[in-house]
């Protein structure tokens, strides 16, 4: 198995480390100091204090139309913060694109389409020059082999070299997830932004693809930032979590965040949080909307917690 080498700059992130563990002193990767945003004139959350270290993995978690993703937006630079101090990579938002890999909320390829997830990876190594490869003379041939050699190995990364060179629209769902994971990667980014990529796969999938999400953290030293729905399938990887609920959120280790007492607190009704048999987390209580969770995987009273 090869991981994937960032540019010499992240180079020395490289390392192993059990989820939880303190990251080695150094400047934080993301950084918010009472952060807040607004969207159509309308707060959607405030001051939400958090630092990402090198190589740890953090979820943003909350029910739907909390603001998760609108987190994501703003340490891309796309929104800006409403209050307080937001640096991503010892910059403000916007500014160190070129060393963030981001995959958006899940989007579906038709059957039909025949661009091979070979294709799809190197759009995120070249996809923003236009036009489409022409013949170059010897000299930049190295280049080429070079970008090529690039996209198998970050194939190889995600596990996806047996499928990368059949059409996308061939590819399961999980297939294709692991080839996007790869196009974000390509770049050798030090801080890797993912908006719900679990979304809309089966359990078996999203057990795969979390794994390799964690894998690639504390493999490749990539710090994570990645919203989800469902806590569940990533628990094991996490450092820590941000919790969004109308208005306000909550961030820490998820053992002080995801308890009965922090969310009925952020909240501000009963909520309760429960372990099954198996280990997966599961909350009980009614929160008012819009902070209501929607129940994609577990029916009756209770509702997978994310």
């Amino acid at each position: 198995m090869s991981t994937v080498k960032p540019a010499t700059r992240a180079g020395d992130l490289v390392r192993h480390r059990v989820p939880g563990q303190a990251a080695e002193p150094r400047s934080p990767v993301v950084s918010l100091r009472g952060a807040a945003v607004r969207v159509g004139g309308r707060t959607l959350w405030s001051g939400v204090e958090l630092e990402v270290g090198a190589g740890e993995f953090v979820a943003v978690l909350g029910p739907n139309g909390v603001g998760k993703s609108t987190l994501v937006k703003m340490l891309l630079g796309i929104l800006p913060p409403a209050a307080g101090e937001v640096d991503v990579l010892g910059e403000a938002p916007g500014r160190a694109g070129h060393r963030i890999g981001y995959l958006p909320q899940r989007r579906s390829f038709d059957a039909s389409l025949r661009i091979r997830g070979t294709d799809i990876v190197r759009l995120g190594l070249d996809g923003d020059r236009w036009g489409v490869p022409l013949p170059v003379p010897a000299r930049f041939s190295a280049r080429r082999r070079a970008a090529r050699d690039r996209i198998a190995e970050v194939v190889e990364l995600v596990g996806a070299s047996t499928y990368a060179h059949r059409p996308i629209g061939e590819c399961s769902g999980g297939e294709q997830q692991r080839l996007l994971i790869a196009q974000a990667l390509v770049r050798g980014p030090e801080l890797l932004l993912l908006d719900e990529p679990l979304d809309s796969l089966d359990l078996s999938h999203q057990g795969a693809v979390a794994a390799l999400i964690g894998r690639i953290c504390r493999e490749a030293g990539v710090s994570v930032v990645m919203v989800a729905h469902d806590v569940n399938p990533i628990l094991p990887w996490l450092d820590r979590v941000v919790y969004i609920a109308e208005g306000g959120a909550v961030a820490g280790r998820p053992q002080e965040v995801i308890t009965t007492e922090t969310l009925t607190r952020l909240y501000g009704v009963p909520v309760e949080v429960l372990r099954t048999g198996d280990g997966r987390l599961v909350v009980v209580g009614q929160p008012e909307a819009p902070a209501r969770h929607t129940d994609r995987h577990v029916e009756g009273g209770g509702r997978e917690l994310g």
